[in-house]
């Protein structure tokens, strides 16, 4: 991995490193931020809920604006701008207790996030030309290595305060701006020059990307790859906290599910990516990890079947294995088809306005992603009113197979091969 790393320009390395510091300090401040806003000041729960929601609002709905503006003026400008307001966000949650202003540093953090995701992906795939599919792998190992450590550190500082957690968030995304400004390039991501199509209007570029039909039918069908993976942090730590409680049992149950989807990732990425590459397509790859992702269910699912021990190592186990092996799979199914999910984007973008496609694609999956956990809750709650344990997981394992044959369908018809040119990508 280290050597694979090596062999890459400096400016694909430094997004990498990047992307981890940025997951590294994101993480250790946001899994504590709703315990500091109701304990230490007191809000209620639908205050609570407000100044999170805000946040993810603003980073969802602007992603297509950060991804146009990154297209138009440079990915470096936006990347910058983006650590650069999360600093001062950050560190404003951790030294205010109004709720204007901590709504206004919860906007913040979510348009940062929407201003650098978008043009970190295009500027990454820019710079990894060729080998874009390899450097997307490896993104995501260095991607995994910070959600992983973050909430440890986190947990770490919280335990001083939680402003030293905000404050050292903070620093660390000014040092991300102090080290992007200084040391990462501007090649090929300059302001788009007079004639160039990024020149036009954003409504202009947003309609060009909304014509893009193949690239909308693949984002419709990826949304099930996302409401997946997302139940490790919805129905798996439910399901474990029912059947195992809400000791300590519990918490350690829920965290090695993190652990288990996070190290598989960061050991499994680059191996994976190589094995499938060398024996798929992309389209073949995307819908092999969709079904994958699906299948990730059926040990959930085998489970119901099984008495309920009343209490004791039984008990335990059924309420940590099978979530346990349903986050293994998930996380095999998401090495799949990330990188190619990745590569995908760009060439149905026909390298034109790679960022605004990225930005798009995120709001899309981001509206998914929101709708499938809704309905996944409203099934974790009919199931256990009804007594059909095993609703959710039949539920979950239909939607993965669902959008597996969707994308095959998409392969078959040709609709995800790459991009002739320019004028085919909206075409």
């Amino acid at each position: 991995m280290l050597t694979q790393f090596r062999s890459y320009e400096r400016s694909a390395r430094l997004l990498m490193v990047n992307q981890f510091t940025i997951n590294l300090g994101f993480y250790m401040l946001m899994p504590y931020l709703a315990a500091h806003l109701s304990g230490t000041l007191g809000l209620a729960g639908w205050l609570v809920g407000l100044v999170l929601g805000v946040r993810n609002f603003s980073q969802q709905g602007m992603f297509l604006v950060g991804g146009a503006l990154a297209d138009r003026f440079g990915y470096k400008p936006l990347i910058v701008a983006g650590c650069v307001l999360r600093t001062l966000g950050f560190a404003t949650l951790g030294l205010v207790d109004s709720l204007p202003a901590l709504l206004a540093a919860s906007a913040a953090t979510g348009l940062a996030g929407a201003l650098f995701n978008p043009a970190v992906r295009a500027y990454l795939a820019a710079a990894a030309g060729d080998r874009r599919l390899e450097a997307f792998a490896l993104f995501n190992v260095f991607y995994q290595a910070g959600i992983l450590l973050g909430p440890l550190v986190g947990m770490v500082l919280t335990g001083v305060n939680f402003q030293v957690t905000c404050l050292v968030s903070a620093g660390i995304f000014a040092l991300l701006s102090i080290v992007q400004i200084r040391a990462l390039p501007a090649r090929g991501d300059e302001a788009a020059p007079a004639g160039d199509d990024r020149r036009a209007g954003l409504p202009s570029s947003w309609r060009g990307v909304l014509a893009n039909r193949p690239f909308l039918l693949f984002s419709g069908a990826m949304i099930g790859s996302y409401v997946l993976s997302f139940q490790v942090y919805l129905a798996l730590p439910l399901e474990v906290r029912r059947l195992g409680g809400e000791g300590e049992f519990g918490t350690a149950a829920v965290a090695g599910l993190f652990a288990v989807s996070g190290l598989s990732t960061i050991l499994g990425q680059t191996r994976v990516t190589r094995w499938c590459k060398a024996r798929m397509t992309a389209g073949s790859a995307l819908a092999r990890g969709l079904l994958t992702m699906g299948l990730a269910f059926v040990p959930l699912l085998a489970a119901t079947a099984l008495p309920v021990p009343a209490e004791g190592p039984g008990r335990w186990a059924l309420a940590a294995v099978p979530p346990a092996l349903c986050a293994l799979l998930l996380a095999l199914g998401t090495m799949i088809t990330y990188p190619f999910e990745m590569d995908t984007i760009v060439r149905l973008s026909g390298n034109r306005l790679v960022a605004t496609h990225y930005g798009l694609y995120n709001t899309i999956c981001g509206i998914g992603i929101t709708l499938g956990n809704l309905l996944t809750g409203a099934a974790l709650d009919a199931s256990r009113s009804a007594g059909l344990p095993a609703l959710p997981w039949i539920a979950l394992p239909v939607l993965g197979l669902a959008c597996s044959a969707a994308l095959y369908g998409l392969h078959r018809t040709g609709r995800l091969a790459p991009v002739a040119g320019p004028a085919a990508a909206m075409g």
